[in-house]
Formats: structure tokens, C-alpha cells, sequence
């Protein structure tokens, strides 16, 4: 009484089936398939697509009212 056989799961299918139609489960099939697949490429392409941003060497204006130094600490002695 505990486990479902072959015969339940193949009764089952044929109710889904006349109720939604081959088409629309291909469809929804599809769809769910193209979703995992851009979960997947969405996972590995953030690590791999996102380059390091190049480093602006010191000194140099990034606009016109701002220049970007380093600051160095005095030591006194």
C-alpha cells in the first residue's frame, strides 16, 4: 500500500496529459529547461565575465575637479 507501481505512475501521466495537452507540457518542459540553463550560465558568468577594472595609476584626474594621490604618513622623528 506504501509504494505506487509502474501501472499508477503511467495512469497518472495519461490524466496530466489529457488534461494539459502534449503541447503545452512541451512547452512548459522547454521553458523550464532554457530556465535552469541560464540560471547555470548566469552563475559561472558572473565570476568569469566581470574583469578586474584596470588600476589608475596615482596622480591622475579621473574628472576635471577631482584628482586622485596617494597620502603618505609623516613620521616624526
Amino acid at each position: 500500500m506504501g509504494s505506487f507501481s509502474i501501472w499508477h505512475w503511467l495512469i497518472v501521466l495519461v490524466i496530466v496529459m489529457l488534461v494539459f495537452g502534449t503541447k503545452k507540457l512541451g512547452n512548459i518542459g522547454s521553458d523550464l529547461g532554457k530556465a535552469v540553463k541560464g540560471f547555470k550560465d548566469g552563475v559561472k558568468g558572473a565570476d568569469e565575465e566581470k574583469p578586474a577594472p584596470p588600476a589608475t595609476p596615482p596622480s591622475q584626474v579621473t574628472d576635471k575637479g577631482t584628482i586622485d594621490v596617494e597620502a603618505k604618513e609623516k613620521t616624526k622623528q
